[in-house]
């Protein structure tokens, strides 16, 4: 295991931990160690299990003394550690700890249960909710009236809000005369939550009810809060088998955001009456934390007839230069692809430089002096919808292509631009992004905002559904500096224009699902910044995360 760790395949944590569990179960060869520190490691990248046949050309570091396969699996499946109290599981080939293994198969009966649950509602009121030109989502109402559960999938500008409102409202005008119907909607961020609430709330506003007042006032909030957190526990919440969620519709958006745990403390607190409608894209990077389910869930039940698996496929938001772009990007068609970014057009545009600063300065510099500008005369509002014109994302947090550089070097411009040295954190003008959640003030993590002038100094005003909320600094801590901000915290936003910088070719992040999550921000144009090895490279680099979720979901069906 010292020559794995020197190479970086592991590090000192995940063979401590390895060490230290083969030691209390009496385990010592070094095989199952170096399995063990393997099953640690690829959780920290998002895998639930490990492949012992595939990890070596996974990890693709040449001269590793990698134990011969067939020997490796004899001693890994015939130690002690695969026996009760169980430390290890084994389902197949793949090799998971005891938590993640439990977590894995109670999703997948959970799932299994709720999918044979049949609802047989009426469908009276589709043809008025659902008219001509919303084929798509009709087809997701017909199929989510029949189930319990429903996976609805789709890219950005596809239809995924307005099928949630309009579904909401055929529950609804169902349900018993006089009965409000019991409405959660969650999502895994707050930032996420309040976005599906305002959309929600719009769509839901545009339609012609009968009755209104049944679905007026919808709150949504994070998944941690629909299920009760508890301050003993970070992964266990007041509402689980024994103690339901009281809810007749649930609806969860941004499922690909969602973990393995996660989805298990949440279907296990949904009654078996309720329906539960999972939103998202499962094309989108996965959540932080282990699993994807989202993508495991549509490879599982996504065939064969009866499925509760739904995808609407036509855009409504995209020119066609960036929808052809997202496009190739999702089908893994590195070619068509730069065949786009070469063609560029008004809403596609590629910058091939190994020093971009000087074309990126053009960008992003007048944008931040019109931030200042309206800071500066308090009109916070007219700042947010300046800062909503263009998103700079990176890829990662620190290095030459890192927020962390592009965050000092608009800093750097705006002072040779304006001759007044930045000397504090807090300034006039300031692009800011909240990085953790105060309930108390209704801040969520990735709200974003602009610090502006007040009647009392500087106050920072945050972006909400309504009109900006305005914040004294020194009460807001968690925040950052947001003239670049990383992908991943992008997520589920949106902004007219977009400019990724692509990280180098041996970057761990660079993959299909980064990529595609960035473009999918843009709503009007998309500039790319980087190399054609970079784009390829890119496209061609899936992001691998092992799980066995798809597998028990088709071994059921």
């Amino acid at each position: 295991m010292a020559v794995f760790n020197e190479a970086a395949v592991v590090d000192a944590a995940d063979v401590l931990v390895a060490q230290r569990l083969c030691a209390l179960a009496k385990e010592d060869d070094e095989r199952v160690a170096l399995a063990l520190a393997l099953v640690v490691r690829g959780l920290r990248a998002g895998s639930v299990c490990l492949d012992l046949r595939s990890v070596e050309a996974q990890v693709d570091v040449p001269d590793l003394p990698w134990p011969a396969i067939e020997g490796w699996l004899a001693a890994v499946w015939a130690s002690p550690l695969l026996e009760a109290p169980h430390v290890l599981r084994r389902q197949e080939h793949l090799l998971y700890l005891d938590r993640y293994w439990r977590e894995e198969v109670q999703v997948a009966e959970d799932l299994r249960a709720m999918v044979s649950r049949s609802a047989v509602d009426s469908t009276a009121d589709v043809e008025r909710l659902f008219p001509a030109g919303y084929e798509e989502q009709r087809e997701a109402a017909e199929i989510a009236l029949a189930q319990r559960v429903t996976v609805l999938t789709g890219g950005p500008g596809t239809g995924k809000t307005t099928t949630v409102a309009r579904l909401l409202a055929l529950f609804a005008g169902q349900a018993a005369t006089g009965r409000r119907l019991r409405i959660a909607l969650a999502a895994p961020t707050g930032k996420a939550a309040a976005r599906l609430q305002q959309a929600v709330g719009e769509e839901i506003e545009k339609l012609d009810l009968v009755d209104r007042r049944r679905l007026t006032g919808l709150q949504a909030t994070t998944l941690h809060r629909l299920l009760g957190s508890r301050p003993d526990s970070s992964s266990r919440f007041r509402h689980h088998r024994g103690n339901r969620l009281p809810h007749d519709v649930i609806v969860v958006d941004e499922t690909s955001m969602v973990s393995l745990t996660m989805m298990a403390r949440l279907l296990e607190a949904v009654r078996p009456q309720s329906r539960l409608l999972l939103v998202g894209d499962p094309d989108q990077l996965a959540s932080v934390d282990a699993g994807a389910v989202l993508a495991d869930l549509v490879d599982g039940l996504g065939a064969g007839g009866g499925s509760p698996v739904v995808a609407l496929r036509t855009s409504h938001r995209f020119g066609e230069s960036i929808g052809a772009l997202a496009s190739a990007i999702r089908d893994g068609a590195a070619s068509a692809a730069i065949a786009v970014l070469e063609a560029g057009g008004d809403h596609v545009e590629w910058m091939v430089d190994d020093d971009p600063a000087v074309a990126l300065r053009k960008v992003l510099l007048p944008q931040a002096l019109a931030l200042r500008q309206a800071a500066i005369l308090g009109d916070a509002r007219s700042a947010l919808q300046t800062l909503d014109e263009h998103r700079l994302l990176c890829a990662h947090r620190r290095g030459p292509q890192g927020v962390g550089h592009w965050n000092r070097q608009v800093e750097r411009w705006l002072t040779e631009a304006t001759g007044e040295p930045i000397w504090s954190d807090w300034y006039v003008g300031r692009p800011v992004l909240v990085t953790a959640n105060d309930y108390g003030l209704g801040l969520y993590n990735g709200d974003t905002g602009v610090t502006v002038n007040g009647p009392d100094g500087l106050r920072a005003a945050i972006a909400g559904g309504g009109e900006p909320r305005a914040f004294a600094t020194s009460r807001l801590p968690d925040l950052e500096t947001m003239y670049a901000m990383t992908i991943h915290k992008s997520q589920g936003s949106q902004a007219a224009e977009v400019t990724v910088v692509m990280p180098p070719v041996d970057s761990r992040l660079l993959t299909r699902e980064l990529f595609y999550t960035a473009v999918t921000r843009a709503k009007t144009k998309v500039r790319v910044v980087g190399s054609a090895e970079e784009v390829r490279a890119a496209i061609e680099k899936r992001a691998v995360r092992a799980t066995g979720l798809a597998l028990r979901l088709r071994d059921s069906s």
